[in-house]
């Protein structure tokens, strides 16, 4: 957690991701009916989905693209937070029942507990719960996460409820964080800590670099795991933007005027504003009154 001013505002919070998908049914029915979010809107071509009337993930029909290589730059995965233990259990069991065959795995990591899947066109998921803040270690402004074995049987024999079976979309839900693959960490620090304004939370050489708003374990990760050395994607189905909030107008204007002196193009429209990271990924950060 950074000591010095804060470029982002500390209520900074991510909005929905939208993705490019081949199968727009298909992919409906994954995020509708295993997740377990509502249809919040829905055109011919695209659905938005959610609770409430929070959207988390919006699916635009691009039936002409192609899937990407899974070494190119773009989507890790879209992490959605539960307000409690029940309501992620009810989503894990949801989703492992309907789709068996695309659970990856889970992790205690100390500030949360997350569950691992893939949808049917590959986009990587977490559905993640995390722990009160006052249980987080902070270390030199380095937040303390780490990667124990959570059983999912156990923690769904502790969790889930016969309510929660019946009708998994109980709780709250929302984008909490989202993970890309990039490049290079020194790139990916620049851009997103020095220009567009998170905190740096934790980095893992030049391997995984975390970042936040607020004193968050993170709002946004990236990693070159699978991706060291990609340069700017072209054209594919998967990520197709990721939207982050700030309060105000004013917070929007500060960041065109930081982007602007860093020689970054934005598409400005006075409540929202719009750019690429050096990996092509579309950011969109949106003053949410």
């Amino acid at each position: 957690m950074s000591t010095n001013e804060p470029l982002l505002a500390a209520d900074t919070a991510m909005g929905p991701v939208t993705l490019r998908v081949g199968d727009l049914d298909a992919m409906t029915r994954y995020y509708r009916d295993a997740v377990a979010l509502s249809i919040l809107e829905e055109t011919p071509s695209s659905v938005t989905l959610g609770r409430g009337a929070v959207p988390s993930i919006v699916l635009e029909h691009a039936p002409e693209l192609k899937h990407a290589s899974p070494r190119d730059a773009g989507l890790f995965h879209t992490a959605i937070l539960f307000d409690t233990e029940e309501a992620l259990a009810a989503a894990v069991y949801s989703v492992a029942r309907q789709y068996p065959n695309t659970f990856t795995g889970s992790s205690d990591h100390l500030v949360s507990k997350a569950f691992y899947f893939t949808d049917p066109e590959g986009n990587g998921v977490e559905l993640y719960w995390d722990r009160d803040r006052t249980q987080w270690s902070w270390a030199h402004g380095t937040i303390e996460m780490g990667t124990v074995f959570l059983d999912p049987n156990r923690f769904l024999q502790e969790h889930l409820t016969e309510e929660a079976v019946e009708a998994p979309a109980i709780g709250g839900a929302r984008v909490g964080h989202v993970h890309l693959q990039v490049g290079d960490i020194p790139s990916a620090r620049e851009f997103y800590v020095n220009r567009l304004g998170f905190d740096e939370t934790a980095a893992y050489g030049p391997q995984a670099l975390f970042v936040s708003a607020g004193g968050y374990h993170h709002h946004m990760a990236m990693n070159t795991w699978n991706s060291q050395g990609a340069g700017r994607r072209g054209l594919a189905l998967g990520l197709g933007r990721v939207d982050i909030e700030v309060p105000s107008s004013d917070d929007v204007g500060a960041l065109v005027e930081r982007m602007t002196h860093y020689g970054v193009e934005t598409r400005d429209d006075g409540r929202s504003v719009t750019f690429d990271d050096p990996w092509a990924n579309l950011i969109r950060v949106v003053s949410v009154t």
